[in-house]
């Protein structure tokens, strides 16, 4: 999974948020390609440590794609 942050989430908080994301992500479309829970703590580690996308650590996915 890579380097592990304090804004990353535990085990139990993911799957209290992940029906949200699974439910947006069968709604038809085009499948995820990216890890929804790498890119949920993305963004968290944006919020958290106020670091611009651009210097998003390279071991989440692509800044582009997370905002």
């Amino acid at each position: 999974m890579g380097t592990s942050y304090p804004t990353d989430l535990t085990d139990a908080q993911w799957e209290a948020v992940a029906p949200v994301f699974a439910k947006a992500a069968g709604s038809g479309g085009r499948p995820p390609k990216l890890p929804m829970r790498r890119v949920v703590e993305a963004v968290l580690y944006v919020v958290g440590t106020g670091c611009q996308w651009r210097a998003l650590p390279h071991d989440f996915p692509d800044y582009r794609s997370v905002f």
